[in-house]
């Protein structure tokens, strides 16, 4: 037996979460089978341990996208009782059931071997949202970004990609300009490596000039809609935007004049259904570029039982940094 989130949905269509102990033959098919040590929560969990947003498929549902743990058995030979590993997307804790649980079932491709310098705490204070904004960075890199060209623009920065994507940025020498709503939490920003503030309300409007002052070396955005409409109108000549999320909508109110002017790139990053090649360079460059002592300062502790109510409050926007779940708690 080990105990789970399990979602349920009643016959008026309302979803009710609650932990539950469960049988490991109610497990889904798989050839690794995973003790799960730490989960988190990413604005998709918070999703999927409520209304569901259309992703969850089927009820009873144990959601949780992310997980680290240590294999207990395996039929596939990459994998080895004993073998630290970590999970990120392929749709697990949406379709298939996910890391909301002390032990996981999912395919041998859906894993990546846990970095040796990481531990599975770390590695879920990382989580998809840590593993999207490395790619976002390395993304911006591939298309030219280094350091010294001026700021990078990061916004919703107080959020889980935000914020590691502040560190990370801060940590590799750049000038990081942090974009949040929450003037409260501009002390935390700086102290991830963050050079300046910057109001959401600055962006937060559409206007009707399609370019503004070449502003920003780069941009990682994780709020799209009206303020990445802005914002690429702002960015510098040949520069790039990563596109992560769409807190802001997932309407693009936007012009092609900064794209054939200023050869502007809209780099989309998917963390989804990213292949395995890429998955091991990113939780490579994590594990070297990720300054451990300021993901540290980004984790606030939780259990599968404070899941539902912090569920609710991610989609509010009320979370700040990254939540890491011990399941065995």
């Amino acid at each position: 037996m080990f105990n789970a989130l399990v979602v349920e949905k009643d016959a008026e269509g309302k979803t009710h979460a609650a932990v539950q102990s469960l049988s490991e033959d109610r497990l889904p098919d798989g050839e690794v089978t995973v003790a799960v040590e730490f989960s988190t929560l990413n604005y998709k969990d918070g999703l999927c341990v409520g209304p569901g947003g259309g992703l969850v498929r089927s009820y009873p549902h144990v959601p949780g996208i992310d997980f680290a743990g240590t294999v207990i058995e395996s039929s596939d030979d990459r994998y080895a009782a004993g073998d630290k590993v970590v999970l990120t997307g392929w749709r697990v804790g949406e379709v298939h059931w996910g890391g909301y649980a002390q032990k996981a079932r999912v395919k041998a491709d859906w894993l990546v071997p846990l970095p040796a310098t990481l531990t599975t705490r770390q590695a879920m204070a990382v989580g998809t949202a840590g593993f999207t904004a490395m790619l976002a960075v390395m993304a911006l890199e591939r298309h030219g970004l280094v350091p010294g060209q001026g700021p990078v623009l990061v916004t919703g920065a107080a959020g889980g990609v935000g914020s590691v994507a502040t560190a990370i940025l801060a940590r590799r020498g750049y000038e990081v300009a942090a974009v949040t709503g929450r003037p409260e939490t501009a002390d935390y920003l700086m102290d991830l490596g963050a050079s300046r503030i910057v109001p959401r309300a600055d962006l937060a409007e559409t206007v009707k000039r399609p370019l503004e002052a070449e502003t920003w070396a780069g941009c990682v955005d994780a709020v799209g809609g009206a303020m990445l409409a802005r914002v690429l109108g702002q960015i510098q000549y040949g520069a790039s935007v990563a596109a992560v999320g769409l807190a802001g909508g997932a309407a693009l109110p936007a012009t092609v004049i900064p794209f054939l002017l200023r050869g502007v790139n809209l780099l989309g990053i998917d963390s989804v259904m990213r292949p395995y090649a890429d998955r091991l360079d990113a939780w490579t460059r994590i594990a070297e570029d990720l300054p451990m002592d300021k993901l540290e300062e980004m984790i606030r502790p939780a259990t599968l039982a404070d899941l539902p109510e912090l569920g609710a409050a991610i989609l509010k926007g009320q979370v700040q940094g990254r939540v890491v779940v011990d399941v065995n708690a």
